[in-house]
């Protein structure tokens, strides 16, 4: 049971952005309304955010944030959610069944940003909006002045341009699921995209603009209608923007762990589809991607309904239930009608949206874009009264601390095993994996700094394995540490009355001899092994 893993300065897949490490926030539940936004909190500021939330998150080095949406955006007129709260028009919410008062709105979100820190990436409404929607949208946000819309923003209360860079041209507009959904007219939706894109860089020549791809590998339109989209705006937008979530059954750790790879087979086949479409327009640039939703989860599976294949996702998403209430969240009453969900433990989320981020950083050439859904509360946990740190946090944090510089690939030989196929529910259905390494790696390099991060993962829930890291070629460098996050109780987790229940901790027994480092990885473990020149 010993893996070799050999690193070499010269073995590099490309630079890290460091919005690889971002974050994604919708008004889902208690996600604004009652986390992020509530007035009667004790520490709430005078727009009624939580400063305990806003204090937590300035305290971690977070880069960036996605918002407002989300499926929400896709019904959302952001002129209702600015000016005064008197003046401000309360909706229906279609994608969630909830009702929008717009007591956060466009200027909240990104003053919010402003105060945690983070660089907020805008989702545009490119569902039921109109091109002169988006247009005013970027006057109103990073105009200087001199303009109607850039004038009501300063007499709303904010003088400066906010100067948001990167702008998103919809949310999953493949999806049936999806108000004004272009699902069936991708060819319509590229020309859209393409003439937005244009519109807004005509407002600001220094934004970026992401396009939409397909929402996951399963939609059975995939890739077909990303390549009709691309062939209709590959000149005009920045990045193609892809959402997974990956799911396994409760207890199938090797499923849910081994999920990475087929994040890079997604990755792989989009990447091809690119290059094909740059080859076809005769360009010289290189489209990257934004990935900026994801998750990795356990799921109980469903029984599968036979006969119906792709039509499965609309008997889904076509059910028109007349006894559904709309739901009108209470900031101060988070669980309306109900407890929060009981909390499991805190080591296999940690670990599953760690093994993505490892994923993406051995794609960092392409992947410049990451936001973790629940990234938020990864970053800070929190209820009514409390905030506290998840075991999820330190993965996180180490890899945006010290996840920067050059990816490097990893050359491994070492034991492995397969993930026989399996489905979640009509939709979400994974083929057969062989040769899946029991140890997950991604490595970087800042030369800089002299500094080496390695990150793995045993994904192996019985045994130890034993790693052989081969550093030779990293000269004059010394090993810093090795941090481990590990629990012999996968159903522990941290809280605010037990903060430390699953924390890193040393392993002091990992050596550096003769260029080469030797450690012990526990059972279902994260690893951070670190070198200082």
């Amino acid at each position: 049971m010993k893996t070799k893993i050999t690193l070499h300065p010269e073995y590099r897949i490309g630079a890290i952005s460091k919005r690889l490490y971002s974050s994604f926030l919708e008004p889902i539940g208690t996600m604004v309304n009652g986390t992020m936004y509530n007035p009667k909190h004790p520490t709430a500021d005078s727009q009624g955010f939580r400063t305990d939330i806003i204090d937590a998150l300035k305290k971690t080095p977070n880069p960036a944030v996605r918002l407002p949406g989300g499926n929400f955006v896709s019904g959302w007129d952001w002129r209702d959610s600015i000016g005064p709260m008197s003046e401000r028009k309360a909706h229906l919410d279609l994608a969630w069944r909830q009702y929008i008062p717009n007591d956060v709105g466009h200027d909240e979100y990104l003053q919010w940003a402003e105060k945690i820190g983070a660089e907020p990436l805008y989702t545009l409404n490119l569902g039921t909006a109109d091109i002169n929607s988006a247009v005013s949208c970027v006057e109103y946000t990073n105009h200087e002045g001199g303009t109607w819309w850039s004038d009501l923003r300063r007499k709303n209360g904010h003088e400066s341009p906010y100067g948001v860079k990167l702008w998103y041209l919809g949310n999953e507009m493949d999806g049936p699921w999806q108000v004004g959904s272009w699902e069936r007219d991708p060819k319509g939706y590229g020309i859209r995209a393409n003439e937005i894109s244009k519109a807004i860089k005509w407002v600001d020549g220094s934004i970026e603009t992401g396009v939409c791809g397909s929402s996951a590998p399963f939609m059975a339109h995939f890739p077909e209608w990303d390549l009709t989209v691309m062939q209709e705006c590959y000149e005009s937008v920045d990045y193609l923007s892809i959402h997974h979530y990956h799911s396994a059954a409760p207890g199938d750790m090797g499923a849910l762990l081994g999920g990475a790879l087929y994040y890079e087979d997604f990755i792989n086949t989009e990447c091809a589809m690119l290059d094909y479409v740059q080859a076809k327009c005769r360009s010289p640039k290189k489209m990257m991607i934004s990935f900026d939703e994801y998750g990795a989860m356990s799921r109980k599976p469903r029984d599968y309904r036979y006969g119906y294949g792709q039509h499965n996702m609309y008997s889904d998403h076509y059910v028109f239930n007349p006894d559904r209430k709309y739901v009108r969240h209470d900031p101060d009453n988070m669980f309306p009608g109900s407890k929060p969900m009981p909390r499991r433990g805190d080591i296999i989320p940690a670990l599953g949206n760690a093994s993505v981020l490892l994923a993406f950083l051995r794609h960092a050439d392409r992947v410049k874009v990451g936001c973790m859904t629940g990234g938020l509360g990864t970053l800070v946990s929190s209820n009514k009264e409390h905030v506290w740190r998840s075991a999820g946090y330190y993965p996180f944090t180490q890899l945006i601390e010290y996840g920067q510089g050059i990816s490097l690939r990893p050359a491994f030989s070492g034991d492995t095993f397969d993930i026989p196929g399996y489905m979640v529910d009509d939709n979400s259905q994974y083929p057969l994996k062989e040769g899946v390494p029991y140890i997950d790696c991604a490595a970087a390099y800042d030369e800089e700094k002299g500094s080496l991060a390695v990150f793995l993962i045993n994904r192996d829930a019985k045994d130890s394995r034993s790693l052989e890291l081969d550093l030779s070629a990293f000269e004059g460098y010394k090993l810093a540490e090795h941090l481990e996050l590990y629990s012999d109780d996968l159903d522990a987790y941290n809280s605010f009355e037990e903060p430390d229940k699953v924390i890193p901790k040393k392993n002091a027994e990992t050596k550096l001899e003769n260029g080469k480092v030797l450690a012990d990885l526990k059972p279902l473990s994260w690893n951070m092994i670190r070198l200082e020149k």
